[in-house]
């Protein structure tokens, strides 16, 4: 396994004490996270060409099912693979499982991306692909949350040959920015400030508040312990992670800012839908709660009227149904493997 070798948001405020990011802790804090797991959990460095970087890999199943395509994860902005951890005792009903931290995030490499947005997305693609090769998969079922839904989206575009199902979850990205906004189009702001510029302000505040983050983070996210099946006795590692992952240099989360403009995609996936693989089936789900509404979904269906895309809306939810309903998540996934093994 390679070393990973931290990448300090600010060595001074490090030295002074403010910056409290511990490798350690981090570990310890998603050991956690992971200890009601059934399956045997296996995490390494996957080296990857792309900035001679690692892609910290969480795997599961990989000796229960040697031969089948896997679900591999990409998670959302400011999030990491240990967030999907809830979610894959009912993976490994299938097949293996592997959650990735993204380049950028987590305990991957913080790569320094182009400022470029057509660059920094190529990089991300080259990241995935690369990493594909290093882990030997020949086909996945993608699944992407967020931004980790445009990736995958970006991704399937250059190398649709290697994914068996393309899953978006919630997908960041994917429909065009507004041409105009009518002063009666509040809710409008008020809703992108919620969904997409209050995240990247929370991260910054995470990193700013140092020894008081997990504090912040208590009062921001009150029920976080619970929607992770993590006891009250233990709450205060998911904190701890939430903070230590986000800690580190956010190379990631500014290549997420290269690539948006007032919370919408620059190059949005739904100006380029017609140029994916028509064999490729896609599977959206969204929550009936969310900003990301599910009429970009049922749209892209209509524009891809020859090929299988299923649109889900998991009511009573938000932007994470696959954690806040997860019997409803789980049915639509075994919907998806009788899909995939016909």
């Amino acid at each position: 396994m390679a070393n990973q070798v931290a990448t300090l948001n600010s060595k001074f405020l490090h030295f002074i004490g403010w910056d409290r990011f511990s490798l350690d802790k981090l570990i310890i804090a998603e050991k956690v996270l992971y200890a009601n797991v059934q399956g045997k959990v296996k995490n390494r460095y996957v080296p990857i060409k792309l900035g001679n970087s690692n892609i910290y890999t969480v795997s599961v199943g990989e000796e229960k099912f040697p031969s089948k395509i896997p679900f591999v994860i990409l998670h959302g902005i400011g999030g990491s693979s240990g967030f999907w951890a809830t979610n894959f005792d009912e993976f490994v009903k299938y097949r293996p499982v592997h959650a990735i931290d993204l380049l950028g995030f987590g305990r991957s490499s913080r790569f320094p991306f182009s400022s470029n947005p057509s660059i920094a997305e190529s990089e991300w693609i080259q990241s995935i692909e690369e990493w594909r090769k290093e882990m030997k998969i020949d086909k996945m079922i993608l699944i992407g949350h967020s931004l980790g839904g445009y990736i995958a989206g970006a991704y399937a575009l250059k190398h649709s040959k290697n994914i068996k199902h393309l899953i978006l979850i919630e997908p960041w990205g994917f429909n065009e920015k507004p041409k105009e906004l009518q002063p009666e189009v509040i809710p409008w702001w008020r809703n992108l400030f919620k969904n997409f510029v209050y995240p990247c302000i929370i991260l910054s505040l995470i990193r700013i508040s140092g020894p008081f983050a997990n504090s912040f983070l208590r009062e921001q996210f009150p029920d976080l312990p619970h929607r992770h099946q993590i006891p009250a006795s233990d709450a205060d590692y998911i904190y701890e992670y939430f903070y230590q992952i986000n800690a580190q240099k956010p190379t990631g989360e500014n290549a997420f800012k290269t690539l948006n403009e007032f919370g919408y995609a620059k190059n949005p996936m739904i100006t380029r839908i017609n140029e994916l693989n028509s064999e490729l089936p896609i599977t959206f789900i969204y929550g009936e709660k969310s900003t990301c509404t599910s009429s970009t979904g049922f749209e892209i269906k209509e524009m891809r009227s020859k090929s299988y895309v299923d649109v889900n809306v998991v009511k009573g939810v938000g932007h994470h149904p696959h954690i806040d309903k997860r019997e409803e998540f789980n049915v639509i996934l075994e919907k998806i493997n009788i899909v995939v093994d016909k």
